[in-house]
């Protein structure tokens, strides 16, 4: 006898979720991708977990699909609107999909061809293709299409921390690493594509690219600063002590004018203006934050997950600073 489904959950989706969560990013409509990992044991599991009611994570019951993966999940991306590609302690890259009725993940390729761990991983504007750091020091752009690497290369000397495409241009890409560098890419200059962008002396962390001006970039670092900077102008960056540990990830809203989440190892998430001002703080986290992102179109709303598998959700308001907290 079969026997009923009460809760309803998709037929491949693990029982339990690991306690680490790592990343987050919402799809256009609202669906959130959620990725986790045990980080513990002689052997590290991950998973990732799709959401149509984000106030419902990370509660495996209300999952809409989910998946065990091969290994821990370092990063985790939406690169179509049923594509996810996963960045993997293995040293893979692995691109899953969404069935028609979205209940189902089915694993599209898996390959290993970093020699470390996959540390970071951005989708590629426009085209079917994604790119890769690692702890092996190489950076891969990858052709999903044909599920292959298009080129690597291997200008940082030391682990890779952070990859971010260009949200408008197919050939461009920053990258920054353990060797103190933040790289500008352009994939269309075959003999010198990578050149540095100067950056206050600490570690970069993270890297992220402004969604309305294509040559502002943010970045965080070792010390817990954050800094904004037009690669193409002659001012200096804007630099401000926002975290009193590293910066663990940056996301710009898509507001027309807009705001910059950082959270960080010291447990906190802030939001700041195009001032680099905090309008937002929380803390409610109890361990370190690993993931955020904001809703699509223009929203006030933004997520955070982290170590301590909780998902938080917060709203504020750019004019006058309130906001609301929800978990």
């Amino acid at each position: 006898m079969i026997k009923e489904n009460r809760w309803n959950i998709p037929p491949n989706a693990p029982a339990c979720m690991e306690k680490h969560l790592c990343s987050a990013q919402y799809r256009a409509d609202g669906t959130l991708l959620l990725a986790a990992s045990s980080l513990s044991g002689r052997s590290w599991q991950g998973s990732i977990w799709i959401y149509s009611d984000p106030e419902q994570a990370p509660n495996e019951g209300f999952c809409k699909a989910g998946v065990q993966t091969e290994a821990g999940v370092t990063d985790v991306k939406w690169v179509s609107e049923k594509g996810v590609i996963v960045a993997s302690d293995s040293g893979a890259l692995e691109l899953w999909e969404l069935s028609e009725d979205e209940r189902l993940l089915v694993n599209r390729f898996t390959k290993h061809e970093h020699d470390h761990v996959v540390t970071t991983v951005s989708p590629v504007a426009g085209v079917s293709g994604a790119v890769t750091g690692s702890m092996d020091c190489s950076i891969k752009v990858w052709d999903l299409s044909q599920e292959m690497v298009a080129t690597t290369y291997n200008a940082h000397t030391q682990p890779v921390s952070c990859v971010a495409c260009s949200p408008t241009d197919e050939s461009l890409f920053v990258s920054c690493g353990q060797d103190g560098r933040v790289l500008l890419w352009d994939r269309r200059k075959p003999t010198k594509p990578a050149s540095r962008i100067e950056y206050p002396s600490c570690c970069p962390t993270t890297v992220t690219w402004h969604p309305h001006h294509h040559s502002i970039i943010a970045f965080g670092d070792e010390l817990g600063r954050v800094s904004v900077k037009d690669f193409q102008g002659t001012q200096p960056a804007q630099v401000e002590n926002i975290h009193s540990r590293r910066v663990s990830g940056l996301a710009f809203s898509t507001h027309s004018v807009s705001l910059l989440a950082s959270i960080s190892d010291d447990c906190s998430l802030t939001v700041l203006n195009s001032e680099l001002r905090e309008i937002l703080r929380d803390r409610r986290h109890q361990d370190f934050v690993k993931g955020v992102c904001w809703l699509h179109g223009g929203s006030n709303t933004l997520t955070t997950v982290g170590w301590d598998h909780l998902v938080l959700h917060h709203t504020v308001c750019p004019a006058t600073g309130d906001y609301t907290l929800s978990s």
